[in-house]
């Protein structure tokens, strides 16, 4: 029996992963997706020079000594408004008045703003100069034609996606997302659509998995529950391993009537592991099949199935999308008082945020049972104790994995 510590599961997992196949997308349709081909600019922007404010187009050499005891007189010889080429060259002695993206005259090589200057009748007068070339955009500032200006692994987000607008990319290479689907297995759990059954335990782990792909951007296949007959049970798993992924909650241990592991023996996943050292979530497994389908077995505790989706699942989902970010963002904290361990596996405690003059500070959500499925309803994050320690002190400065938002790091 292969029991490996957590770092050794996520590579273990990791090894078997691959990137998805690629798919065009609409351009909308592509946002928290990731690019899975380089994009180039299919135009020069801007494609001249162009105002970057409402102001005037000068010669710096007309006004460069100016100053508001002693402005600089320059008659306007043209209006230049955003979208509209300008016809007259500007001389020596000369201004004219443009507006912000409007392209720049011949002639010209800085623009004044318009609050630095003063109209009188025909003419303008400059009070300030500002440096040469002040107020000025460049053709191609920001995109060069040829020039490559996203890179295949990018994460479309609004400012990604504002940038494939700009080169016309109406339908954009993307990493497909995997399928999944999620099954629970258990005489004991109750359906969301079952009458109550005080003798019965609600299935939890379903829908909060169906939730946690969700929001990753993947809409999972809920199968149900296989109740625990080696005959319903093969039927669902057979289902299951259709999809790229398949969750499985339940069922994964030794016991007599667990029978995950043998059904999935049968159906010829390979196992690679069936424990980490890691609480809660201790009987993880993990396994693949010759059709490229990913299995997880996750544990029958709601909050040990959550742990192990953030912990395992989640790096997985997210390399088959084409991520390079994997793992949720660390942030720096410190501990509000002791947790108590025992060493041998890494405990992963839930917890709420907080912050004082001297920065965040960290708190446990209550009592950590992997039944209390309310300590994940309130937690903010995951502060994970090593597996060698024996606990923490209060004061010392931790890593806080955020469980908030798509914010993630490699």
């Amino acid at each position: 029996m292969n029991y490996l510590s957590v770092p050794d599961a996520l590579a273990e997992v990791l090894k078997h992963i691959q990137t998805k196949h690629v798919e065009h997308v609409a351009l909308h349709d592509s946002l928290n997706r990731v690019l899975a081909e380089d994009v180039a600019a299919n135009r020069n922007h801007p494609p001249y020079d162009v105002s970057a404010m409402d102001g005037y187009a000068v010669r710096f050499t007309d006004i460069e000594d100016a100053n508001p005891e002693h402005p600089v007189r320059l008659k306007v010889v043209d209006d230049i408004r955003a979208g509209q080429m300008p016809t007259i060259k500007v001389l020596q002695g000369r201004a004219a008045r443009i507006m912000t993206g409007a392209p720049t005259p011949q002639g010209v090589d800085t623009v004044i703003r318009v609050e630095d200057t003063q109209e009188d009748g025909d003419d303008v007068l400059i009070l300030t100069p500002p440096k040469q070339g002040a107020n000025i955009r460049s053709l191609g500032e920001n995109l060069m034609n040829g020039k490559t200006v996203l890179f295949k692994g990018t994460a479309i987000t609004p400012g990604v996606l504002a940038i494939l607008a700009m080169v016309k990319q109406k339908q954009v290479p993307v990493f497909a997302k995997p399928s999944v689907a999620i099954l629970s297995t258990g005489d004991e759990l109750e359906g969301l659509d079952e009458a109550v059954d005080a003798h019965k335990i609600p299935d939890a782990n379903s829908h909060a998995l169906y939730a946690q792909c969700k929001a990753l951007g993947i809409e999972a296949k809920l199968l149900g529950i296989a109740r625990d007959n080696p005959i319903e049970l093969k039927a669902k798993l057979t289902e299951g391993l259709k999809y790229d992924v398949l969750l499985a909650s339940g069922g994964v241990s030794v016991g007599h009537h667990d029978f995950v592991r043998p059904t999935l023996d049968a159906l010829g996943i390979t196992m690679h592991f069936w424990r980490v050292a890691m609480r809660p979530g201790h009987p993880l497994a993990f396994g693949t099949g010759a059709s490229g389908c990913a299995v997880f077995g996750l544990p029958g505790n709601p909050v040990s199935s959550m742990v192990c989706f953030e912990q395992f699942v989640s790096p997985a989902l997210r390399r088959m999308m084409g991520f390079n970010k994997l793992h949720r963002r660390t942030i720096s904290a410190r501990l509000s008082h002791d947790i108590k361990d025992r060493a041998g596996r890494a405990h992963v405690v839930r917890v709420v945020l907080g912050q004082d003059e001297q920065g965040y500070t960290v708190t446990s959500t209550g009592t950590q049972g992997s039944g209390v499925l309310m300590s994940m309803a309130v937690a903010e994050g995951f502060v994970v104790v090593p597996e060698q320690s024996e606990g923490l002190k209060a004061g010392d400065e931790v890593q806080v994995q955020l469980l908030q938002g798509m914010d993630f790091q490699e």
